[in-house]
């Protein structure tokens, strides 16, 4: 019978684990498709861990999913490829362009009134973060609109 001194304590394991973004390392928002991507580079588990800063187990975590589920996963990263390269449908990057061109007119016109010496530029960012923006939301309201 083994004494509760000479019991090692389990390791805490790195899980992986799926809050709807597909499988991923515990504490993180790191997938285990992210991972994929650079094992496909044939990056050590050593340099990805160091480049996502998490630990080393937690690689492993997410490479031994990746083993034990090889067929699901590659059916679900082959799916995310197809729609990275499918882009964004028309409308949406008509909209996501038009926020860009917005937001390039203000940083114009702020390092405008720099230039002039002017010290509104705290007025111009309230006026820029209360402007309307497609479907009548605000960028101050965080999407609550």
């Amino acid at each position: 019978m083994k004494s509760a001194d000479n019991q090692v304590p389990p390791l805490l394991q790195p899980e992986i684990i799926d809050r709807g973004r597909g499988p991923e390392i515990k504490g993180t928002r790191i997938t285990v498709y992210d991972i994929l991507d650079y094992l496909l580079d044939s990056w050590s588990p050593d340099r990805i861990a160091a480049w996502f800063r998490i630990s080393s187990r937690q690689v492993e975590a997410a490479v031994a999913y990746i083993n034990e589920h090889t067929i699901e996963v590659l059916k679900e990263y082959i799916k995310i490829l197809e729609r990275c390269d499918r882009g964004n449908p028309p409308e949406l990057q008509a909209k996501l362009d038009a926020g860009q061109q917005r937001f390039q007119d203000f940083v114009r016109q702020v390092r405008e009134a720099q230039a002039r010496g002017e010290t509104n530029i705290p007025e111009l960012i309230r006026k820029y973060r209360e402007m309307p923006t497609e479907g009548n939301a605000h960028a101050s309201d965080h999407g609550r609109s």
